[in-house]
């Protein structure tokens, strides 16, 4: 008899609508979704180009969360030169670490990278001007005298504002994001190539990992997935649909084609390269 306890699993919290399925529409169906560093915050992001942001429920003893806010973050777009369209959904949200009370993440779809700012903003109105009705001067007024408006709080929203786009640096689909842990820097990968950027320098970046062959025919594999180590920021590794995960450091090179170790995974891949370039 087995003298470790038993877990029992619960259904916890359900977001959004309990409908019918039949009315959510393609633009609703949830793409990715990730916990900020302290788990008190979840963002979401959907194939209509929108992020959904909850916080916990501090008011409730067990983990619930509740709305926070929603904004539209990428719109769906064409490149005129390559012919196509590019979507709306969202491929992955990644936070930053927290340095004062507003949050920042980074959001992207297929092509375009952006950093946002999620913050409370105080709404304010004139409580007093020199007009009584807005024409008229206010009774005790005369020509020589003025008052100055004085504006009062009204409401407090979050707001959500886009403080850098940075585009133009992949020519394939963008399928991971990661945040490097000096707090400075980030990493995206496309299918073949991997680039690092500066949060603060949104029209440059570098090529770090580039696995495209001179000759496309001779293409054998695609990168799946990026990430940072958590804790060495010069350390990152990357996946490949051939099963194998790398491991680099880039203090070795500029251009990391050399990895410092590899990893086989022993899975049976069925899948198959669609339109790459």
């Amino acid at each position: 008899m087995s003298s470790e306890p038993e877990h029992n699993w619960k259904f916890a919290q359900c977001f959004g609508d309990k409908g019918d399925s039949e009315d959510i529409t393609e633009a609703d169906i949830i793409s990715t979704v990730e916990f900020d560093h302290t788990g008190d915050y979840l963002a979401t992001g959907d194939k209509g180009g929108r992020v959904v942001l909850f916080e916990r429920n501090e008011s409730k003893k067990g983990c619930e969360y509740k709305f926070h806010t929603e904004f539209q973050s990428h719109e769906p777009e064409f490149d005129y030169l390559k012919s196509l369209e590019i979507e709306e959904k969202i491929n992955k949200i990644k936070w930053c670490k927290r340095q004062n009370a507003a949050h920042f993440l980074l959001s992207t779809n297929d092509k375009t990278i952006k950093l946002w700012k999620v913050f409370e903003k105080s709404l304010k109105v004139v409580a007093e001007n020199n007009l009584s009705d807005g024409m008229r001067p206010q009774p005790g007024l005369n020509g020589t005298s003025l008052r100055l408006p004085k504006l009062t709080h009204h409401d407090t929203i979050i707001a959500a504002v886009p403080r850098k786009v940075y585009a133009n640096a992949h020519a394939y689909h963008i399928n991971s994001i990661s945040i490097n842990s000096d707090g400075e820097t980030y990493l995206s990968a496309d299918d073949l190539r991997i680039n690092l950027w500066n949060l603060d320098i949104s029209d440059q970046s570098f090529n770090i990992v580039d696995i495209k062959p001179v000759n496309m025919e001779e293409l054998t594999e695609v990168i799946t997935a990026a990430e940072f180590h958590p804790l060495h920021c010069n350390l990152f590794m990357y996946s490949s649909s051939k099963g194998t995960i790398k491991l680099s450091d880039m203090r070795a090179s500029a251009l990391c084609d050399q990895h410092a170790k590899s990893e086989r995974l022993f899975i049976f891949y069925t899948g198959f390269f669609l339109v790459i370039g």
